[in-house]
Parts: C-alpha cells; sequence; structure tokens
C-alpha cells in the first residue's frame, strides 16, 4: 500500500495533458514489445479523437520500478468542471500541466483553486518547451503569482518544476539538462506525492467518483479506497448521500492497469478499483463495512447553469433519415445518459419535450453529436440560462471570459462584447502581436458569440471562459443582429433559383438539398426576416439571347456544425438534427401561424 501513488493531471484545453500520460504508458514498460499503440490512446470514443478533446474523466495505472501509480486523465474544457472537481477528491497529488508559450489561463485558475482548497501539493510540468516563443521562466513565475493570488500555503508554494517536451518524450529538472526520457518526472512523482493514507487493518471506506455502465454487469462505479480491504463476493453497505443505507454483495471488482481492466479478487488501502453489484450505486457514494458503517462527506457537484430542450422532430421530413423518432425512444436514451453523467439533469416537460440541463453549449452539443450517431432525429430550442432565486433575488450565472485576439481586432471584440453586457476587467499585451483581455459576462451573453468573434479575429482569437458565479439579472435581451432566409415551397433547391438568392445573404443549403415551407435556407443580409423560393427553376424558351445564358456561380454554402447552428437560432427557431441532416428551421412552420404567434408575444 505504501508503493501507491494518486495522481490527477490538470491543465487547461490543449495543454498537453493526454500526451503527456501517453508517454508515462509507453516510458514506464506498460505496454508490450508488440503492442500497437495510437495517438492520444487515452482518448478512446470517436467525438475526442475527432475533436483533441478529453470529455470523460479516464483513470489508468502504471507500474515504475516497486510503485504503482494511478493517474486520472481530466478534462480541460470549463463545460467539463464537473469532471475534473470530484476527481480531485480521488487522489493525493495533481501534475499542473501549463503550456510554455500560453502561460496560465483561465481553466488552469479554476482547477488549481479547487486542488489547492483540498490542500493538495501540485507538481508544475511546464509543457511545449521546444516551442520556438516559449518562456518557461515567465510561466512559473505566472504559477507562483496565481498560487500566492489563490490562497496557497507555504507547502504548496514551495513546489517543485519539471520542464518537458511529452511530445517528444522527455522531461528534465532544469533547463540545461540533456533530453533523455521521462524518468525525472517518475522520480519527482514518487518523491513529492504522499502515499495515501488509512490502513488496510482499519473498517472499509471507499467513495465512487465516476461511473460506467455495461449491459450485462448493471451499473459500475469506479472508487477509491480510504481504509480497509474489499474482496470479491464480500458483504457490504452502500451508504448513499441522503443517508439511505442498503447491504449487498460485490459481484465484481475490477482492477486497472495500463488500458486494460482486469477482474481482481481483493484490493487495499490507497487503490483505484472498479465494483458492481449495486443498481443504485452514485457518484459520491460511499461503501462501507456493515458491521463499522462510517460514511464518507458526499462530493458537491456544480449545479448546471445552461439547459436545452430536446423534442420529436415534427417537421415534414421526420422519420426519412433516423433510426429513432419516438419520444419514448429519445426518453430512454437521455435516461440511460443520467445513469453516467451527473453533471446533467433532465426532466420532461411533456408534449415529446424533454429539459436538458448541463454545464455549457459544447457539454449538451457533445450528448446530441453522440445521439445523433446512434441513429436518434430530434429537433433542439435555444439554449437558456438558468435563473435561480437567491434571498427573494433572481440571479443569473456570470462567466470569467479571456481572450487572446491580434492587436489590431481589439476594438471590434471589446464593442461587440460590451453590446453583450460584458465588463471589461484587464487588459494586457502578451508580446507577440496579440493583447489579452479578460471580462465578466452573463452567460447569456455568450451564447451565439463564438462564430462572430471568428469572424472579426479571422481566425486567430482564442477564447475561454470559466463559471464564476450567480449574480442579479441584468436588463437588456441579446438578439441576433440578421433575420433569416426561409424557404417558402416544399421540394429540391435548385442551382438557378440559388443562384438569384446569394445577394440576399449567406446561404445554409446547396442544389438539390431537401427543402420545405418554414426551413431556414440561409441568413439574411439585413435584420428582418425573408421568404424566398428555393425550387424556382429557369424558364426555358428555344430562343437564345446574349447575357441570358450566364453562367450559374455559387458561392459554396456555410455548412451548419451542431454548435454553430445552435448558437445561431433565436427563440422562435429550431434546430432539426437527424444522422444525416443539421438543418434549421422556424419552430412554427405555417407562414400564418408564424405571424399569429408573433403578434401574441
Amino acid at each position: 500500500m505504501s508503493n501507491i501513488r494518486n495522481i490527477a493531471v490538470i491543465a487547461h484545453v490543449d495543454h498537453g495533458k493526454t500526451t503527456m500520460v501517453d508517454e508515462l504508458l509507453k516510458q514506464s514498460g506498460t505496454f508490450s514489445e508488440h503492442q500497437q499503440v495510437l495517438e492520444r490512446v487515452m482518448d478512446s470514443n470517436d467525438i475526442e479523437k475527432e475533436r483533441g478533446i478529453t470529455i470523460l474523466s479516464k483513470n489508468t495505472a502504471i507500474r515504475y520500478k516497486d510503485y504503482k501509480i494511478n493517474i486520472i486523465d481530466t478534462p480541460g474544457h470549463a463545460d467539463f468542471g464537473g469532471e475534473v472537481e470530484r476527481v480531485l477528491k480521488m487522489v493525493d497529488g495533481v501534475l499542473l500541466l501549463v503550456d510554455a508559450q500560453e502561460g496560465v489561463m483561465p481553466q488552469t485558475k479554476f482547477v488549481v483553486k479547487k486542488a489547492l482548497s483540498l490542500g493538495l501539493r501540485p507538481i508544475v510540468v511546464v509543457n511545449k518547451i521546444d516551442k520556438p516563443a516559449g518562456d518557461p521562466d515567465r510561466v512559473v513565475n505566472e504559477i507562483f503569482d496565481l498560487f500566492v493570488a489563490l490562497g496557497a500555503n507555504d507547502e504548496q508554494l514551495e513546489f517543485p518544476v519539471v520542464y518537458a517536451a511529452t511530445k517528444n518524450g522527455y522531461a528534465k529538472l532544469a533547463l540545461e539538462d540533456p533530453n533523455e526520457n521521462m524518468i525525472p518526472l517518475f522520480e519527482t512523482i514518487i518523491s513529492h506525492v504522499p502515499a495515501p493514507s488509512g490502513a488496510d487493518s482499519n473498517p472499509l471506506q471507499l467513495q465512487v467518483f465516476t461511473l460506467d455502465y455495461d449491459n450485462y454487469v448493471g451499473k459500475i462505479g469506479i472508487a477509491r479506497i480510504f481504509n480497509g480491504k474489499i474482496a470479491k463476493g464480500a458483504n457490504v453497505m452502500l451508504a448513499k448521500a441522503d443517508g439511505t443505507k442498503t447491504t449487498g454483495r460485490i459481484s465484481k471488482l475490477i482492477g486497472f492497469m495500463g488500458l486494460e481492466r482486469t477482474e481482481i479478487n481483493e484490493a487495499g488501502t490507497g487503490d483505484i478499483v472498479a465494483i458492481a453489484g449495486f443498481e443504485a450505486l452514485d457518484v459520491g457514494d460511499s461503501i462501507v463495512d456493515p458491521a463499522n458503517p462510517a460514511p464518507l462527506d458526499p462530493l458537491h457537484i456544480e449545479e448546471p447553469t445552461l439547459s436545452v430542450v430536446f423534442a420529436v422532430n415534427d417537421g415534414p421530413l421526420a422519420g426519412t433519415e433516423g433510426k429513432f423518432v419516438t419520444s419514448n425512444k429519445i426518453a430512454e436514451r437521455l435516461e440511460a445518459e443520467m445513469k453516467t453523467n451527473i453533471a446533467m439533469k433532465y426532466e420532461n416537460v411533456g408534449e415529446g419535450k424533454f429539459k436538458v440541463s448541463g454545464r455549457g453549449e459544447l457539454q449538451i452539443t457533445i450528448l446530441a453529436e453522440n445521439m445523433r450517431r446512434e441513429g436518434f432525429e430530434f429537433c433542439l430550442g435555444r439554449p437558456e440560462v438558468i435563473v435561480r432565486e437567491i434571498d427573494g433575488v433572481k440571479c443569473e450565472p456570470f462567466e470569467h471570459l479571456v481572450i487572446d485576439a491580434p492587436d489590431d481586432c481589439t476594438g471590434t471584440v471589446i464593442e461587440k462584447l460590451g453590446k453583450r453586457k460584458a465588463e471589461m476587467k484587464a487588459m494586457n499585451p502578451t508580446g507577440d502581436g496579440q493583447t489579452r483581455i479578460e471580462f465578466e459576462i452573463p452567460a447569456r451573453g455568450l451564447i451565439g458569440f463564438r462564430s462572430q468573434f471568428l469572424t472579426d479575429t479571422k481566425g486567430e482569437g482564442v477564447m475561454n471562459h470559466s463559471f464564476l458565479e450567480f449574480r442579479p439579472l441584468s436588463s437588456g435581451e441579446i438578439r441576433r443582429s440578421n433575420g433569416a432566409l426561409i424557404s417558402m415551397e416544399n421540394g429540391v433547391a435548385l442551382a438557378y433559383s440559388l443562384w438569384n438568392l446569394q445577394d440576399r445573404g449567406v446561404l445554409f443549403c446547396s442544389p438539390q438539398d431537401k427543402v420545405y415551407v418554414g426551413m431556414i435556407i440561409g441568413e439574411h443580409s439585413r435584420t428582418n426576416d425573408l421568404e424566398v423560393n428555393p425550387i424556382k427553376g429557369k424558364n426555358l424558351t428555344n430562343v437564345r439571347a446574349s447575357g441570358s445564358d450566364d453562367a450559374i456561380k455559387l458561392v459554396p454554402p456555410r455548412k451548419n456544425t451542431l454548435e454553430r447552428a445552435l448558437e445561431w437560432i433565436e427563440e422562435d427557431e429550431l434546430v432539426e438534427v437527424t444522422p444525416e441532416n443539421i438543418r434549421v428551421r422556424k419552430r412554427y412552420l405555417d407562414p400564418n401561424v408564424r405571424k399569429r404567434m408573433s403578434k401574441k408575444d
């Protein structure tokens, strides 16, 4: 037990957490010689591989000398902060990874604050030191200042620093050392991360921090043993957060080593294992000794800040592209998601509609994207922030927003954010033609801002935000500045009519795409909505005339991704999601019903 070390890897998005875990797995000899190993081996699902981000925290274990090191790879995106928070309770130390060029970013602050408040001692890894613009010394000073600002104690301020370029497979304790291997990092982990407290001889105490689901075994809880020993087939007691207690048997006990999960017969204090046998298992629940129950404190999970309505698709093309289209199937799928994803909640609001709440747009669109790939067809409403009543005052979530933009774009960005009720807090040039600006902004002010921001900064801007707090509701609506081009006919879009329409705005559809009445085929260049006919063909005559047979040149349409469509829509619009297409439409397809409803509002 004294040879176990439990660490979590925390960092901002894209600072190299998963790549570092790859290298540690390879250089510890965990993989056998003939084993084929992919890049970013811990990002296991398709969306993680495509986007290069970690969505779910995952754990692995490696052997180094006589030590077993349990490593938990955490997500870096603010929307998955709930994953990081509960993982930190399960470990005895953290590896804080910071990019040698970008330095401290908002998500770094968010997770460091949590880690310091739990009394964990971080090991700082300055990664990507091979970048030409990297400045490791400046980054170490930034981290020290951050720790002081967050109230770190003297022990936490004496943090060890390791310099690394994990993609190239080396780490070192001083910049002038040779580039060899990851051994300096292994040695730092073993010497600076404390061994787990507790003892095998104490009564059993184990807490669940992540859930998994298996169709044969049922719910699986990934948990850490804080005290005592656990064995397969043992009779134990489940103590839930609300105080209810039930007894049961451990039907399966699974241990981790590298990427393998193997069934084991027993495990001791400090180890991280997966257990099955309780259907009522939830994150934060404790498994204790029935003869001597001493449950651990339940985990606090941050509340959702955003909700989106999932509804049955009632458009003319419903059921033509998807396999699962009924409200029963959508409800079943959402129910299954909530079993393992505790940072999200859902409720049935009737008429085939389900309100799904989460920590941000990305978290909800990842769920929608997964459902779409599984063959589901549904509609999504506009994201809405969750308003809470605190001491009789209506409050909305505020975000801390950090923007890195080219110097010549800062004026535009500040102006646009000003219209969205943002308050500027700091502005510092970073020296490489970029300026870093910090804002406090209502969460609803960020809905629909990302695509506009990328256009304003010519794709060079970087924006990051993390949840700040709930504050009294600010007045005023934040709306899209352009109207929509709405189809007035059912049929197939023709190149000739689209060619005539492209002067009116930006189109979303291509020739031969199916369209229907009420479907939005583009963004109008003016503020009002405009009904257009995308299926009108050219009148053919047998008379030729110069000038009337112009070549049809179409501007490529703007293809909507789930995120972009969800950000773009207004209150009276929906995103129709099918396995093959993402369309945007009006909530009420019939123009007469639409006019009547707009008068009611």
